[in-house]
């Protein structure tokens, strides 16, 4: 970051100009306008450059005072310590121009070395406060980028467990991005159709990501059981349900990320993304509008890129069929308006996820 080396001198009097320029010719590149209209336009053009302004009060075209609410209108203030250079001493004019933010009133005639002091104080003053703001903001940056590196990292870390399970239950690892973009695709479609759907693009991505963690609790469930080819005994099938529990188990055992949105929606997801609208889903068997809007998007989601895939125990569904068995109920109860919203777009849904 540069210093600023530069002193706006406005005076209509070249004498008077003359004379300041002379106190900081050594120190400071001069340059001189005649009147407020004049300052205004350099202010403008060397803003980044200007280390102080010298502003007389009395000018034609336009005086200091009116130049000074303009400066104060613009915002220069904040980064541009401005003078009053007049005989006037009068307390009306001292108050208002300390209102409009005016550093300091500097008397004519002018004592060189007083002005001098005085003024390079104030100038050192406001570099080294510019210094800090450009450091803080250099310093809020890396804080950012920091973030968005751990951010990356932890998505990366939720991506490559979830897709390590998937790897157990004999699919290939594209099972979580499909829910991840499903997930996405069909909250940002209820927008505006569903009245407790009015999440905005960083909730969803939050919801979409904790949805790859869904079936994380499989990774305790025995391979013997979850590739199993054929139909699951009862026994069996009690044990593959304990997955939404299991999950949970999982999740708690990282409190650190407790209080963090993903966490708490992949808490909720792992557990209630098997409950139906009927309450005759499991593990809690809840039911109606006590299973989160998310948990009902991802048991959707989940339902149907399982009915569209092949797995060791079954063929793929079409998508015409796959839509059929999830709105009349075939794969248990959910939502009626879900279904419906559903219905609406369930076309967009075949032509960006269906698997021919």
């Amino acid at each position: 970051m540069k210093p600023k080396n530069t002193i706006l001198v406005v005076d209509d009097i070249e004498m008077n100009r003359a004379i300041l320029a002379e106190i900081f010719k050594d120190e400071y590149e001069i340059i001189e306008a005649e009147n407020g209209a004049e300052a205004l336009d350099l202010i403008e053009k060397y803003q980044d450059k200007i280390a102080s302004v010298f502003l007389d009060i009395i000018m034609p075209v336009m005086g200091g005072i009116e130049a000074m609410e303009e400066i104060n209108k613009r915002g220069f203030v904040n980064k541009i310590p401005v003078f009053f250079i007049t005989a006037d001493n009068s307390e009306d004019t001292m108050k208002y121009g300390y209102d409009l933010g005016v550093v300091d009133i500097i008397q004519k005639p002018i004592n060189p070395y007083f002005v001098r002091r005085r003024i390079g104080n104030v100038i050192e003053l406001y570099q080294a406060r510019e210094r800090l703001t450009h450091v803080v903001e250099i310093q809020e940056q890396e804080i950012v980028n920091k973030s968005k590196e751990i951010i990356e990292l932890n998505y990366s870390l939720i991506e490559t467990l979830s897709t390590a399970i998937e790897f157990r239950d004999c699919e290939s690892g594209e099972h979580v991005h499909r829910m991840h973009d499903l997930t996405s695709f069909i909250l940002k479609k209820l927008r505006g159709k569903m009245k407790n759907v009015d999440f905005d693009d960083e909730t969803i991505e939050e919801i979409a990501t904790a949805a790859i963690m869904h079936d994380v609790g499989k990774i305790a469930i025995p391979d013997a059981i979850l590739n199993k080819p054929g139909k699951l005994t009862s026994e069996e099938y009690d044990i593959m349900k304990t997955h939404t529990v299991k999950g949970c188990e999982i999740l708690e055992k990282i409190p650190q990320y407790s209080k963090n949105p993903i966490y708490q929606y992949a808490y909720d997801i792992c557990r209630h993304h098997h409950e139906r609208w009927d309450g005759k889903g499991y593990p809690d068997g809840i039911k109606g509008d006590d299973i989160s809007i998310w948990s009902q998007v991802v048991a959707v989601a989940d339902v149907y890129d399982a009915l569209t895939a092949e797995r060791v125990y079954k063929k793929a569904f079409d998508h015409d069929t796959a839509i059929s068995m999830i709105v009349e109920g075939k794969c248990g109860v959910f939502n009626p308006k879900l279904m419906e919203c559903i219905k609406s777009f369930e076309k967009d849904i075949k032509d960006k996820f269906y698997r021919a």
